[in-house]
């Protein structure tokens, strides 16, 4: 049965706004198709009419999930006052305690390093959008993202509440 291109549009976008928010809590492989179908209130079946492979999924929700961050650099401006606001947010417990709503980055930067070329790509290119959308100098902006992304991973890293936020806490009082 053949669904308007529309439906199929919608529906496609529907599996890679939940691959891209169940990869960011739990990673490439802590997430089935099968789970991701699910949450897009699809069958499994469905899945092989939109992606080739899981590979091709995760590349689609990388380059989804560095749109939405990049969309929230934009949001905030490129101003100082622009950016404290942003660090704030990003740097913040909320972010930190919910990365399926947070930066791609972040949650799965590390996985992505240890990925296929195609996928790097995709990550690639959403990084130079964030870039881009916090305009300004390249290397502030670079280095304000390394430091606001080394902070989150760390706060998210250690047991210790306090230590965690001690370090959400120095990252943002360091970056403008």
């Amino acid at each position: 049965m053949r669904y308007p291109a529309k439906e199929t549009a919608a529906k496609h976008e529907r599996i890679v706004k939940e691959a891209s928010r169940l990869f960011r809590e739990r990673g490439f492989e802590n997430v089935t198709v099968g789970e991701v179908m699910k949450a897009a209130g699809l069958t499994h079946g469905a899945f092989y009419a939109h992606f080739g492979s899981k590979q091709a999924l995760q590349e689609a929700a990388v380059a989804y999930g560095q749109d939405l961050s990049a969309a929230r650099a934009r949001n905030h401006g490129s101003t100082k006052k622009g950016r404290r606001s942003y660090s704030e947010q990003y740097l913040s417990v909320r972010h930190r305690d919910n990365p399926g709503g947070g930066c791609t980055m972040a949650a799965l930067g590390q996985e992505v390093a240890r990925s296929t070329p195609e996928l790097r790509a995709a990550f690639e290119r959403g990084f130079e959008e964030i870039l881009a959308a916090k305009g300004g100098d390249r290397k502030e902006a670079i280095f304000q993202t390394a430091a606001l992304l080394g902070g989150v991973v760390l706060a998210r890293a250690v047991q210790d509440r306090r230590l965690s936020e001690e370090i959400l806490e120095s990252v943002r009082q360091t970056v403008d």
